[in-house]
């Protein structure tokens, strides 16, 4: 260990599958425990079901001019509404 870092207090996780439904499809994503907590944290304070947040998400990736997976899109949404 450098001693500059330390590793997250809840340890090094692996992602973790969910089934959820978008426009009523059911689809899996495979998130880190990190991110679907904090998605389920964006979605209550939107007061949003976070299947719907998801979709909402999933719409905005769609229509991108290169679209990434869904995981990824999911990811890069949490890290912009973290950094504003």
């Amino acid at each position: 260990m450098t001693g500059r870092i330390a590793p997250p207090t809840t340890g090094f996780q692996g992602p973790v599958k969910r089934s959820v439904t978008i426009a009523g499809h059911q689809t899996s994503i495979s998130l880190e425990p990190v991110f679907w907590a904090a998605l389920e944290s964006a979605a209550a304070a939107r007061a949003l079901p976070l299947s719907a947040l998801i979709a909402e998400i999933d719409a905005l990736r769609i229509v991108a001019p290169d679209p990434p997976n869904l995981a990824s899109a999911l990811r890069s949404w949490l890290f912009a509404i973290g950094s504003q």
